[in-house]
């Protein structure tokens, strides 16, 4: 007995050596974590139990019979995060470059079938050369049964990916449908093509951070939600990530206990908005201000910079929040602020997390670079999303909200079931200067001031809209977290019900 116990011991200390001490040193070099390094710091300390460590490919072509090793690439298994169970999967760079084989596909869709029977998240930490070349299309198939369950799970289970090094070809699919994408600065890159192949096509040289690098992923691509300088710290925000996500979509928003009071007044709030209407103003400093211990957890903070999207607590329990931000742009909306905030109100939407909207927008963003690149349809896809919300909807205008972009951020039309606005809230067609010069056009000067006064008084104030009852009350802005609050507290029991489909077909 004692013989097979220290086989047992003695396979495993070669299984969770991966591809050696000299590629473990090389991996350290360039400074990343090895896999099970990485899943021992995203997981409660000892709580990794881990699934087919024996497995090897069994691949015979290009002499590949004669290099095998045990897990064959990939580290599965599952643990906790903060006491809550979740699936894990990490690519070992250190074993045949990460690469995707039959058998470290079946790994990976072993341990995806059963996070979604046991309706718990699963983490994907991607550090992989791509398919495995030697093995050809049984390599593709494997690819296509993960992406199918990727699909599968979609707005069941959570799903995050952490881009820790490269990704490629088939490898980046599977990231790019699951929920949330981080990644690591200077060591992770994602693209479908790589420099040479961009090179040998198109003729363009190009480097592969310049081609699929962090900072192209979270400024321009909108591929990933945030870039962390190292693994240490992206596994760390993943695990504060966890625990604002509720385990599946019937779990509803998780509840943590609160030290922070709901009735909490803000008396800084009075003095927010400047004078000048057209002052910008930090509308985080109204989110920060409003959550549980100012603690708010932000999502594509580098993308479309006009508009925050992130989670939050009300009284312990997790809540979406979207706000114009008048620091960029003056807050207003175009094709990237209304895709990353339509993408940010379906996931709530689909995990049952109320919503809470912050509304300063004058309007959509003219122009013909953003008609010709389609702002009619991406405005329509977060008209959609909101439209189409089950989830409590709470909506505070602070001050513009002008034309179309009213009607599209949360208002009282499309479905918010608490409206609410702050004495200086302006709600219009759009500002009292160019209404008066379109409604008095060739007037002098005078007329115009005298106009532009009157139609200020008439219009551009929260009372006209609460008049139709299209706001349901005129708040104190220090008053607003002990809103919030209270009208969360009371939608916590909504129901609604529209009629049978077999799916939308929103505006892609």
């Amino acid at each position: 007995m004692k013989d097979m116990l220290d086989q047992l011991e003695a396979r495993r200390q070669i299984a969770r050596k991966g591809g050696g001490d000299a590629r473990i040193a090389a991996q350290h070099k360039r400074g990343k974590l090895t896999a099970r390094e990485r899943i021992d710091l995203l997981l409660d300390s000892g709580s990794f139990e881990e699934f087919d460590m024996f497995v090897q490919h069994r691949c015979t072509d290009f002499g590949m019979e004669k290099q095998k090793v045990p897990g064959d690439g990939v580290v599965t298994g599952w643990g906790t995060v903060n006491g809550r169970t979740v699936f894990v999967y990490a690519k070992d760079f250190t074993v045949f470059g990460g690469s995707l084989s039959e058998t470290h596909a079946q790994k990976i869709m072993k341990i995806q079938d059963m996070a979604l029977k046991m309706r718990a998240p699963i983490i994907g930490l991607i550090d992989s050369g791509g398919a495995r070349i030697q093995e050809g299309v049984a390599s593709l198939g494997g690819f296509a049964e993960v992406f199918k369950r990727n699909v599968q799970a979609s707005g069941v289970i959570p799903q995050i990916s952490v881009i820790m090094g490269p990704c490629a070809g088939g490898d980046v699919y599977s990231p790019a449908m699951t929920d949330f994408i981080f990644m690591v600065r200077d060591t992770s890159y994602m693209f479908v093509t790589g420099p040479d192949v961009v090179k040998t096509v198109t003729n363009e040289t190009v480097t592969a951070e310049e081609l699929g690098g962090a900072k192209v992923h979270t400024t321009r691509s909108s591929i990933a939600d945030a870039a962390f300088d190292n693994d240490v710290e992206a596994l760390l925000q993943v695990r504060r990530l966890i625990d604002y996500l509720p385990a599946n979509n019937q779990a509803g928003s998780p509840e943590l206990p609160s030290f922070d009071v709901p009735d909490r007044v803000d008396m800084s709030l009075d003095t927010l908005i400047p004078d000048s209407a057209t002052k910008p103003y930090d509308i985080r400093e109204l989110i920060l201000k409003t959550v549980d211990e100012g603690d708010f957890f932000e999502i594509q903070e580098a993308f479309a910079r006009n508009i925050i999207t992130g989670f939050g607590r009300m009284e312990g329990r997790t809540v979406g929040f979207v706000a114009n931000q008048p620091m960029v742009l003056a807050g207003v909306l175009d094709s990237d602020a209304s895709r990353k905030a339509a993408r940010f109100v379906r996931f709530c939407n689909a995990f049952d997390i109320p919503i809470v909207t912050f509304v300063d927008v004058p309007g959509f963003l003219p122009g013909t670079a953003q008609e010709y690149g389609g702002l009619i349809k991406h405005g329509a896809k977060l008209l959609f999303a909101y439209s189409q919300c089950t989830v409590p909807l709470v909506t505070i205008i602070t001050r513009k909200a002008y034309g179309g972009a009213y009607d599209v951020m949360a208002s009282k039309h499309i479905g918010a079931d608490v409206n609410y606005a702050w004495p200086t809230a302006q709600i219009a067609v759009m500002g009292a200067k160019g209404a008066v010069e379109i409604i008095f056009r060739g007037g002098d000067a005078e007329t115009i001031a005298a106009q532009t006064k009157a139609y200020e008084d008439r219009f551009m104030s929260p009372f006209v809209a609460a008049e139709r009852g299209y706001i349901d009350e005129v708040i104190m802005p220090h008053s607003t977290r002990r809103r919030v609050a209270r009208a969360l507290a009371m939608l916590r029991t909504k129901q609604t019900e529209a009629p049978w489909r077999k799916h939308d077909n929103i505006p892609l």
